[in-house]
């Protein structure tokens, strides 16, 4: 009797220790979600927090494995931006936040960019850092001595574009990736391009950031590079109307006579050549523009009186008194129509 006793808690023994061996291959080899669930771990979040995320996500198929999983393997996790999908396990899931195995977010830099407030705003709608922390940084010029770049020329040294990145960065190695990348665009073949023209990089970034200003519209990009590019070879006032608008942080409407007489370096109405620094980050369509301008006689063009987003070129200015005054008559009446 006590032989079979003996045999029977034997038995129990390695039944319980096989269970046990099956739930922990089991926990470390099969999926316990659904799908994708997505996690932004804060500074200072607990375990326990986390925990409650993922399961209000309704992805997880066994809440029990889970809640054993990470009461055995987390006392901690590291903050950042983390992914899991249909594949994932409890342990996968757990050694992950443990380890700090992030998933990089898709920071991207796009639309329009004419301040450093605005680029701030835009990295840290994607990014752990506040945009002040950020608008400090790319502000203090010792901040950006590394770079060998000071605030007036930063955006010679960035590039828009979409970067994939942690989430926890540093506002430094935010700048650190966006300068790498810029740097690496900037090969000796567009530099050459760019000498081609007659310009150095920056300077090629700065007329990049006027045409940036003039149109959204991009086949007509390297036709208004080019109108530029003749200006400058002449020794022709720019006469940008963007660079007017810069120096009145682009509130103007429109740019009016009373604005072309601002007191500015940027005013190209006042002053021959390009402006000190670019007035705005231009995107890779404009310095391509500049890059590979059209090739014409152009001096002039302005907005084409139909409104369409296009611009009518012209060689002479009576040719161009004659745009800009067909374009005047349709402003207003487009306006006496929209009042009525």
């Amino acid at each position: 009797m006590k032989k079979k006793v003996l045999i029977a808690v034997a038995s129990i023994a390695v039944l319980v220790a096989l269970v046990g061996v099956n739930v922990v291959w089991f926990n470390r080899k099969v999926s316990n979600f659904r799908g994708p669930v997505e996690l932004y771990v804060y500074p200072g979040t607990g375990v326990s927090e986390v925990l409650d995320s993922i399961l209000a996500s309704g992805m997880v198929k066994r809440e029990a494995n889970l809640r054993a999983v990470f009461k055995s393997e987390l006392e901690s996790v590291v903050p950042g931006h983390y992914m899991l999908d249909e594949n994932s396990t409890c342990m996968y899931a757990a050694r992950m936040l443990r380890g700090g195995w992030q998933t990089p977010v898709k920071l991207t830099l796009s639309g329009t960019i004419r301040s450093h407030q605005s680029l701030a705003r835009k990295i840290s709608a994607r990014m752990m850092v506040d945009s002040a922390s950020v608008a400090d940084f790319i502000l203090n010029a010792d901040s950006l001595k590394p770079y060998d770049v000071t605030p007036a020329m930063l955006f010679t040294r960035i590039i828009p574009d979409t970067y994939e990145i942690k989430w926890t960065s540093s506002v430094r190695e935010i700048v650190d990736r966006l300068v790498k990348e810029s740097d690496a665009w900037w090969t000796p073949e567009r530099l050459f391009l760019a000498s081609r023209q007659g310009l150095s990089k920056n300077e090629a970034v700065i007329l990049a950031s006027i045409v940036s200003g003039e149109t959204r519209y991009q086949p007509e990009m390297p036709s208004i590079a080019c109108v530029y590019l003749n200006r400058l070879k002449l020794g022709m006032k720019l006469q940008a109307d963007p660079t007017v608008a810069f120096c009145f942080d682009y509130k103007p409407g429109r740019i009016l006579k009373t604005h072309l007489a601002v007191d500015s370096p940027y005013n190209t109405y006042k002053h021959y050549g390009l402006p000190p620094g670019p007035i705005a980050c231009p995107p890779k369509s404009c310095l391509e523009a500049v890059l590979r301008p059209d090739t014409h006689s152009y001096l002039y063009f302005c907005a084409d009186p139909s409104f369409n987003g296009t611009h009518r070129f012209a060689s002479t200015y009576t040719e161009h008194l004659n745009n800009a005054s067909a374009f005047r008559k349709a402003l207003t009446e487009r306006q006496r129509n929209g009042s009525k």
